[in-house]
């Protein structure tokens, strides 16, 4: 069931007016058996991995609760990673892993007689695969107690805002939510709607339309030169953006009408000074499961500085892994990993480059130029990202590079300019929101304080805009695929 769908539509409205309607100790059931249908209205035979993977987990977490010898501890959490990474292995990087073993020994006149296997990526597996992974390593840590309410556990692992896309939430962080008996909130349920609509402004208003020029350059590159290349490219970045942090949106604002709180994913990540203050803004659940889960275990920065130079590569390479079973994307994440441990081994330098250019340490300008910088590093990076293949990259920016003296006079031709013109006014908008709040304006208390005529004239006018200008083909989130 996708956020941009009618079914969403028609299935949210009866999920919160039959929570609220029912008794708090029968509502973990109702939300299960919702998590569950939202689920499964993809494809009702994944709900077994699902299924499997939480009894897995669960019965770990309960088992390492009911010992303290350190031996039997680390057998269940081990048991846990080997029935989490083994499903996750299987359905999402078996093939990947034979295909390029395949190629490798072809390369060098062998065979492997191995074959791939025709499957189906079950939707959102990385996401819950690894909120499950952390609740059991946090029961394993003593940092979170065991669950040993089955279907409270269940819901924890399947909760439908955040089933298939995040944010990636934590067992303390969430777990105790579903016990908080939650009571009517007419200013809770106005700030998730207002959040929600936000979101599929992003989605539906920007990103799809966006999509429509991105999907035309980047699946046929041979047929571009020029500008409609390096136009599709910066576009990408606002049109993934909007894509992700929109459904991010979606998921905490109908979490918020709930009464849960989920985690922040985004904070304005195109106004980061550096790459690593990107991560610190990008889908942080990620970022922030990759640092406790698997940089810190590896030694972090507490360890000899090649060493950490090496933690932060492999931790950026296997986020680009998880992002997809394609070099594509372990291209993605190298690059990223380049970026942290070029910006750590020369702090100095880039300080002392950017002095040159702006002329002074204490420049307005400083920031800027720092943000401009950082922006199109991370836009090189999302062109491996987005391509089809490593070798469409190179097609990419030759053809850019070779047709930038050309006529400008094909730029429209992916998308119409009334249509890529809507498209722009409504990123500007975003923007301009954004780049208040990057000041420190809170934007929803500003509203809030507005009369409520003036006020409810926004929030018509948001949901006017969502209604006449969306485009309303129910394409599928980008981060799904994960």
């Amino acid at each position: 069931m996708l956020f941009n769908s009618l079914h969403f539509a028609a299935f949210f409205p009866v999920v919160v007016c039959a929570y609220f309607l029912l008794p708090h100790r029968l509502r973990w059931m109702l939300l299960l058996a919702a998590s569950y249908y939202f689920y499964g209205s993809w494809s009702w035979k994944y709900l077994a991995l699902l299924l499997l993977t939480t009894s897995v987990d669960w019965f770990a977490g309960v088992r390492m609760g009911a010992t303290t010898h350190t031996g039997r501890r680390r057998a269940w959490l081990i048991t846990s990673l080997v029935c989490n990474l083994g499903v996750l292995f299987a359905f999402k990087y078996y093939n990947f892993f034979v295909d390029s073993a395949q190629l490798a020994a072809a390369a060098l006149g062998l065979s492997i007689p191995v074959s791939v296997i025709e499957v189906l990526l079950p939707v959102g597996i990385s996401f819950y695969t690894f909120q499950s992974i952390s609740y059991t390593v946090d029961v394993y840590r003593g940092t979170t107690a065991p669950q040993r309410h089955f279907g409270k556990f269940a819901l924890f692992v399947a909760f439908f805002p955040q089933l298939v896309a995040g944010p990636i939430e934590r067992s303390w962080h969430l777990m105790p939510q579903i016990d908080i008996h939650k009571r009517f909130d007419w200013n809770r349920i106005r700030s998730g709607v207002l959040l929600m609509l936000a979101g599929f402004f992003k989605k539906i208003v920007i990103a799809d339309r966006l999509a429509i020029y991105v999907d035309a350059v980047y699946n046929d590159p041979a047929a571009y030169e020029g500008w409609p290349i390096v136009i599709a490219t910066y576009l990408f970045a606002f049109q993934i953006f909007c894509d992700f942090s929109g459904y991010s949106d979606i998921a905490i604002g109908s979490a918020r009408v709930l009464g849960f709180d989920l985690m922040k994913n985004f904070q304005r990540p195109y106004f980061a000074t550096s790459v690593t203050d990107f991560w610190h803004r990008w889908h942080i659940s990620l970022s922030t499961w990759m640092r406790d889960y698997l940089y810190i275990p590896l030694g972090g920065n507490r360890v000899a500085p090649r060493r950490v130079y090496f933690n932060l590569f492999i931790v950026f390479v296997l986020s680009g892994l998880w992002h997809g079973a394609h070099w594509k994307f372990i291209w993605w994440g190298a690059l990223h990993g380049l970026y942290i441990c070029a910006g750590r081994y020369f702090p100095t330098s880039r300080r002392t480059l950017i002095t040159r250019v702006i002329g002074t340490e204490a420049s307005p300008l400083r920031r800027v130029f720092q943000v401009i910088v950082t922006f199109h590093l991370v836009l090189f990076a999302w062109m491996f990202f987005r391509a089809n293949s490593v070798t469409d990259v190179y097609v990419l920016i030759v053809r850019a590079a070779s047709g930038l003296g050309a006529s400008a006079s094909t730029i429209f031709d992916p998308l119409p300019a009334t249509e890529l013109g809507i498209a722009i006014v409504a990123l500007c908008l975003l923007e301009a929101v954004h780049l208040l709040q990057e000041r420190g304006i809170h934007i929803e208390e500003r509203l809030v304080a507005l009369p409520r005529p003036a006020r409810w004239a926004i929030y018509y006018s948001l949901a006017f805009t969502v209604l006449f200008f969306g485009k309303f083909t129910s394409q599928q989130f980008i981060y799904f695929q994960f």
